[in-house]
């Protein structure tokens, strides 16, 4: 079971965190896993590498966590960043509550 948290403070997102292995399929053939994947690869690359912000990122295996202070969170650039990730999981995850979930947390 995958957990994608978002943390909120107020309607601005500050980061969110995915933990845990979908297990919908075995290792390298999980499609379900590797579009969650690649949603939240997508927001560690567009916040560093694109909009080149430093941000508290830690990644290991199952494990995906991506933060900024609220001074850079609530850029434009960086909510719509996050609200397209959002959005983009709450798509992916129709008809998939047996294999993950998605939860947004305010903090």
């Amino acid at each position: 079971m995958t957990t994608i948290t978002f943390y909120k403070n107020k309607s601005h997102i500050l980061g969110f965190e995915v933990k845990g292995h979908t297990g919908k399929a075995d290792k390298g053939e999980d499609l379900l896993c590797a579009q969650i994947s690649t949603v939240a690869q997508l927001a560690v690359v567009g916040v560093t590498q694109v909009l080149k912000l430093q941000a508290f990122v830690e990644i290991s295996d199952g494990y995906l966590k991506i933060n900024l202070p609220q001074s850079l969170a609530l850029s434009s650039e960086v909510q719509a960043l996050y609200n397209t990730c959002l959005l983009s999981f709450k798509s992916i995850l129709l008809g998939e509550k047996k294999y993950a979930k998605l939860e947004v947390k305010n903090v």
